[in-house]
């Protein structure tokens, strides 16, 4: 089974917190940027985090297939 993993190019994330407000248990706001709580990167493929990726105003967070599964405690 493979896994989704998630995180957010600081580089193209401009501040807006859309992340948080929808995934506030996947993402936190650091340094006026969104980043991925920690222990939550296999969290790819709840779809709040699908509708973060999908609604971020800068196209900053990623989700990538790998091949280890999700976290069954994901959020």
């Amino acid at each position: 089974m493979k896994g989704h993993k998630v995180s957010v190019d600081r580089e193209l994330c401009y501040g807006s917190a859309e992340c948080v407000h929808r995934a506030p248990a996947v993402f936190a706001f650091v340094d006026g940027f969104g980043a991925v709580r920690p222990g939550h990167e296999e969290a790819g493929d709840a779809p709040e985090v699908l509708e973060a990726a999908e609604k971020c105003p800068s196209q900053a967070i990623s989700i990538a297939v790998t091949d280890a599964p999700s976290s069954p405690d994901r959020p």
